[in-house]
């Protein structure tokens, strides 16, 4: 069976990258008939930050990604927070101690930041690898006896892999092809950190095979890691996942990734919801409280950096699951397009039934302080706003009209508009419309009627008209409007743009 699995570190908010992330190996499970698994990696506990894997749980809950196993919901593969199950690691750190895959390593973090500082003299950077590792401190190249005197007496050790020589470390990858790397360019990653912590490398090859993980689609950022973990599962004698590294999002501009900054710059959110820094009580927006669906959220997010091999850009999860593929996936970066996720979100807006839009438009007018009208006039009005706005929270703004007469009015509209017959020609149709019936029909007959017979021309007569009822010339179908507002609140708008005018 695919097994897939999304692991994040409760480090901060969940960025849209990895919404992405978990977005794709969702689908891939769907697809396949498989498992997705959610994991929490919080080895590094002097960045832990406190909140953040609820705000990860309830973000991705958010965004319509379910999980088979996780924290969350339990599952047969558990503990899944990594610092419930650090016992687990030592055993494989001490595996590869025996195996000669690994080393002990006593060298101090002072004496290691003094041999950078001799490298950077030199304009030189340390790296501690099969090279270097043979002038160090370390069970390599100490005496079994100073090795063990060392471990008695208590003093802070690292494991560290022991990355062969002369070799060159070969993998598949589905989206980038064949990777190859000379050993020489790898690290001798530290594995158990002096804590009696695992680091991330041992604890994610560790908890992928004891979870029976098939795939592991996980960012770019990580491919350069990928030739240790290949090494690892050698070493352990294990049967290594497939791997498959997704292309980074970029900023607007592609130059570099998407970042909160960029967010803040340029006005969108780059986080699925608000989060507020425990720290600093700072807070940063997100998708949610912008008012983005969640299933536009995810159509967007989707069309980042994989397409279905047609025309369609909306798309429901199932349509998205069904069409996905890895190979469908592009290697370079995604430009992200805040113009085009407020498109998504007018899409989804244009979809939604009419009746539970006007339940939310409903709830914003009375967080705004506006009553809202009766069940069935609130249905037209929804009907009449939404194919101008991209967001519920805009429908008040875009429709206040409806609701309360215009205090000012468009001064750029009134200038390009206004005759000096508009007065007039206001107070005669406000005589006309008040002996008509109010209907739709007859308030577009009634309007067309004084038209024809007075010569007038069409444009100006609506725009005034428009802008006597709106206060600017934008708006809905007229008679629409005014059928809504009643013959007798139409007329009073009329004659209190009458003296202005």
């Amino acid at each position: 069976m695919v097994r897939v699995r999304f692991a994040p570190s409760p480090t901060g908010p969940l960025h849209i990258g990895g919404v992405r992330t978990a977005l794709y190996n969702y689908f891939f499970a769907l697809k396949n008939g498989g498992k997705l698994i959610l994991r929490i990696e919080d080895t590094d506990q002097t960045r832990y930050v406190e909140g953040a894997e609820k705000y990860i749980i309830e973000g991705l809950s958010w965004s319509g990604i379910e999980f088979d196993e996780g924290p969350h919901i339990g599952g047969p593969f558990g503990p899944y927070r990594q610092s419930e199950r650090k016992e687990i690691y030592f055993q494989y750190a001490m595996q590869l101690i025996e195996s000669g895959n690994a080393y002990y390593a006593f060298d101090t973090a002072e004496e290691l930041d003094a041999i950078r500082k001799e490298y950077e003299s030199r304009k030189e950077t340390f790296q501690y690898d099969c090279r270097s590792r043979n002038g160090l401190k370390n069970s390599l190249t100490l005496s079994q006896e100073q090795t063990k005197q060392f471990l008695d007496s208590g003093c802070n050790y690292t494991i560290r892999l022991k990355v062969p020589e002369n070799t060159v470390v070969e993998f598949d990858d589905i989206i980038r092809g064949h990777v190859s790397v000379k050993s020489e360019n790898i690290d001798d990653k530290v594995l158990f950190k002096s804590d009696g912590m695992p680091t991330y490398h041992l604890a994610n090859i560790v908890d992928d095979h004891l979870m029976e993980i098939t795939h592991v689609i996980r960012g770019e950022e990580w491919l350069p890691s990928a030739p240790l973990h290949v090494l690892l599962y050698r070493f352990l004698d294990w049967q290594a996942p497939l791997f498959a590294h997704l292309p980074l999002l970029l900023k607007p501009d592609g130059n570099g990734k998407l970042s909160k900054r960029d967010g803040d710059r340029m006005g969108f959110p780059v986080f699925p919801l608000e989060w507020t820094d425990p720290k600093t009580g700072e807070k940063s927006s997100g998708y949610r409280e912008s008012g983005y669906f969640h299933e536009a959220f995810i159509n967007m997010l989707a069309l980042l950096g994989w397409n279905p091999g047609d025309e369609r850009e909306v798309m429901s999860i199932t349509e998205m699951s069904n069409a996905f593929s890895l190979e469908r996936v592009s290697k370079s970066g995604a430009k992200f397009d805040p113009v085009k996720a407020r498109w998504f979100n007018h899409q989804y807006m244009m979809k939604k039934p009419i009746d539970e839009l006007a339940s939310e438009f409903t709830k914003e007018l009375k967080s705004n302080g506006i009553d809202p009208f009766d069940t069935s006039k609130m249905l037209t009005i929804t009907q009449l706003l939404r194919e101008r706005a991209d967001f519920v929270k805009d429908l008040p703004a875009s429709g206040v009209f409806f609701f309360a007469a215009p205090q000012e009015y468009n001064e750029a509209d009134l200038k390009k508009h206004s005759t000096h017959d508009s007065a007039s020609w206001l107070a005669t149709l406000s005589e006309i419309f008040s002996s008509t019936k109010w209907t739709q029909e007859n308030i577009d007959a009634a309007i067309a009627g004084f038209i024809s017979n007075n010569s007038i021309p069409a444009g100006k007569l609506y725009n005034i008209l428009r802008i006597a009822v709106v206060g600017s010339s934008s708006g809905p179908h007229l008679s629409d409007i005014l059928l809504l507002l009643g013959v007798e609140e139409t007329c009073k708008r009329m004659n209190a743009i009458i003296s202005r005018l």
